[in-house]
């Protein structure tokens, strides 16, 4: 049951992965799974042969429900994302919105015992995404071009994915909303649809991207495990300050398309963003029902 759930929980990391506003690591972190994501991650890569053992294992369940969700989400989601900006960026407003309680509560002994100056950590997480976004040289004219492969496009290919790679494992911003703050978002998702569809066009694109990845991905979580373990009252006011700010990057998503659109505001609203919003309230209660029954068997085993 317990791998079901793993699995069940790499695919909904994939489609938050997928999607700019929700990070797989908050998708992670509300389930309960984050530690052993994290704790697996670092034995495979620096941990004695029964630790890589059991890591492996535990990827495997959680990278095969992960592989499912994310080519599901990549077979709709690059026209879906362009056509319906309104209603997916209300979708993913709802889940950090929802979110964020959520993880105050997960966290609540962290934050009562952290010292008042630590909140400067959570207006530091707010101003990194706010000043990335709003200094975004994509936004507004249509995103990184990509109709032909050069040095500079590979070198800031691997930049961006290991920069974003690092925020999909942090339960904060996602790196797709950096992708798509960088300008890289459209392009990598058009990009791996064609590859599903034997066109190879974008290949040396997608290589540097993903070479970045591993890169970031092997950098990083050895730095995570230890902020959280020495430093977690800094650790959470970043990643809460992260996700704060991202409801900005989200608002001001659709002016980085191939085609911009306006920022979302008000007047562009209607009764099925309001209902992806809710949605995506209903679906951050539902992982924490999951999670419960979850914990509920493990006490009864």
């Amino acid at each position: 049951m317990k791998g079901i759930i793993t699995s069940i929980g790499g695919f909904l990391m994939a489609l938050a992965d997928s999607v700019p506003g929700v990070s797989g690591g908050t998708i992670a972190f509300i389930m309960g799974i984050y530690d052993e994501f994290i704790g697996s991650i670092d034995g495979l890569i620096t941990g004695n042969k029964q630790e890589k053992i059991k890591s492996l294992k535990f990827l495997v369940k959680l990278g095969a429900g992960w592989i499912i969700g994310f080519i599901a989400a990549v077979l709709v989601l690059s026209s879906v994302f362009e056509s319906h900006i309104y209603v997916v960026s209300s979708l993913f407003l709802g889940f950090i919105i929802f979110a964020v309680p959520v993880i105050v509560r997960e966290e609540k002994e962290t934050i009562k015992s952290s010292k008042w100056w630590q909140l400067i950590f959570l207006i530091l997480g707010i101003a990194i995404v706010v000043l990335i976004t709003y200094f975004n040289p994509a936004s507004g004219d249509g995103g990184i071009q990509t109709d032909s492969f050069s040095a500079g496009l590979g070198m800031y290919s691997f930049v961006c994915g290991a920069i974003a790679v690092s925020a999909m494992v942090l339960p904060g911003i996602s790196g797709s909303t950096l992708m798509l703050i960088f300008g890289l978002y459209v392009s990598i998702i058009s990009g791996i649809k064609d590859l599903l569809s034997l066109d190879f066009h974008a290949v040396p694109m997608l290589l540097c991207f993903g070479v970045g990845v591993i890169i970031g991905f092997v950098t990083v979580v050895k730095i995570i495990r230890k902020s959280l373990v020495r430093f977690r009252p800094q650790t959470i006011y970043l990643v809460l300050g992260m996700m704060i700010g991202s409801l900005y990057a989200i608002v001001m998503g659709p002016t980085t398309l191939d085609t911009p659109q306006e920022m979302l505001s008000l007047d562009k609203v209607t009764v099925s963003c309001v209902a992806a919003f809710v949605i995506g309230g209903v679906v951050i209660f539902a992982l924490q029902l999951l999670k419960r029954l979850i914990n509920k068997q493990d006490k009864a085993n």
